[in-house]
């Protein structure tokens, strides 16, 4: 009897956290559901490289769900995983990382999202024979996919030297690398690595996109391996660090390049050597690595007024204004944060403006952080609202067909930046849709196959 009891008991225990546990997985689907809902007002999906799951080997383990940085992209729904806001997605690839039984692979965008991408082969070869796209140029954000494109570019570079040998030429290089920014640097060390021939050329500062960054800004989110370093397991550190890391490496590695130097033109000659036309120099090289970045410009609104001194486009030292009254422009993360770094210095007084009525391409902790400051009253969001013109001491913003004149000492715009899409056309790059539906096909298949092999070597009988 009185095991019975004891079973009884231990029976209602168990069904009383089955019904718990129930619950939440109901709960969990019903927001799960609703971000697919949410998520369908940004049709246009995923923007760049995204997770393809295939359900037939996806077991409902939610792994994938739990470690993207961006928030809810993945979730459950009928046991499995789907992408419910794919705009938020900008391909970190943690998902597929951590799927245990590899159901997920990395693709592109739909050849609708990538029309105006340059045409690569998955070697990162342009249309050009010799000339090669590495890094955020190419599609794909993430300090860390630049590190590993360019290491991975610079190894196709040399195989092919090394399988197709020429003799050397006076003053022609094997490689040269422009930009030197996450893709330029790891591309640099690599052919530093390989023992080959080459410069890096930078317009600006070493860095690239990361030098601009605000103050103390947190990057990277996920492993690398970095060249001449080997694995790279911080998941994040601020900007200064990882320039300071670059520069312990670079210095240690006899870095070549050259700062200061715009590439205007790229020529290719008859003898299959390019020759790369700056201002005040001209280089010859058998490859080429454009490691530009896709920002290039400040992109520029038109608005009267907008050559003042007081408007500008990027923010590195937030806390060298107190006491202000800032207008911020852009709904991006760019332009969240330096709202927020703004308005955490001394009396200063921001206003967010920004033409939707919603911000919808921001991570979730700054979707959340944003939120907070606009309740506490440091920052005032203005939606539905884009200026009209900028003043000495004020600015006119268009607000739902209303204009309202602020007080105003400074202006930021983080309105993206021009792609250098005329000098890639220029040097004779071709640009395009690039459909991946054979890739991912091409992609599952050989998972399939490997789990096949897997099941067959696990069926075999031992000995």
């Amino acid at each position: 009897m009185d095991t019975l009891l004891t079973y009884g008991i231990g029976g209602v225990i168990c069904f009383f956290f089955l019904i718990i546990y129930l619950r939440s997985l109901k709960k969990r689907e019903v927001r799960a559901r609703e971000a697919a809902e949410k998520g369908k007002l940004f049709s246009e999906g995923p923007k760049a490289q995204h997770p393809h799951i295939d359900n037939n080997y996806c077991i409902g383990c939610a792994t994938c769900t739990s470690v993207c940085p961006e928030g809810d992209v993945l979730a459950m729904i009928a046991g499995k995983a789907v992408i419910v806001n794919g705009h938020k997605c900008i391909g970190h690839g943690l998902c597929a990382d951590a799927c245990p039984v590899g159901a997920i692979t990395m693709v592109m965008a739909s050849p609708s999202m990538a029309r105006d991408m340059p045409q690569l082969t998955p070697e990162h070869e342009t249309t050009v024979p010799g000339m090669f796209i590495v890094g955020e140029l190419g599609g794909l954000a993430l300090i860390k996919n630049a590190v590993n494109q360019g290491r991975d570019c610079v190894d196709t570079i040399a195989a092919r030297i090394k399988a197709h040998p020429v003799p050397p030429m006076q003053g022609v290089h094997d490689l040269v690398i422009i930009g030197a920014g996450p893709a330029g640097i790891s591309a640099s060390l690599r052919a530093i690595e390989n023992k080959m021939k080459y410069l890096t050329i930078e317009r600006d500062e070493i860095g690239g996109t990361v030098a601009k960054y605000p103050r103390q800004k947190l990057v990277m989110t996920s492993p690398v391996e970095f060249p001449m370093y080997g694995k790279f397991k911080k998941m994040q550190l601020s900007k200064e660090n990882l320039l300071a890391f670059w520069d312990m490496i670079l210095n240690r590695a006899d870095f070549n390049v050259s700062t200061g130097e715009k590439v205007d033109d790229i020529q290719k000659g008859p003898d299959g050597t390019f020759t790369i036309i700056t201002a005040t120099n001209q280089y010859r090289s058998r490859n080429v690595v454009l490691a530009l970045g896709r920002a290039g410009e400040p992109r520029k609104l038109g608005v009267k007024g907008e050559d003042l001194p007081k408007v500008m486009y990027r923010l590195i030292e937030a806390d060298h204004y107190i006491n202000k009254k800032i207008l911020v422009i852009g709904g991006g993360d760019s332009a969240v944060e330096a709202a927020m770094g703004l308005a955490s210095q001394k009396g200063n007084q921001v206003t967010l403006s920004y033409r939707s009525e919603r911000f919808s391409r921001i991570k979730e902790r700054n979707a959340k952080r944003i939120e907070e400051f606009a309740k506490s009253g440091k920052v005032r969001v203005i939606f539905n609202s884009s200026p009209v013109e900028f003043k000495l001491e004020s600015v006119i913003l268009d607000v739902a067909g209303t204009r309202q004149e602020l007080p105003n000492d400074f202006v930021w715009i983080f309105a993206g930046g021009t792609p250098p899409t005329a000098f890639l056309q220029k040097v004779g790059i071709g640009f395009g849709s690039c459909d991946v539906t054979l890739e991912t096909s091409k992609a599952a298949k050989q998972a399939d196959a490997e789990r096949k092999q897997l099941a067959q070597a696990a069926a075999a009988p031992v000995g």
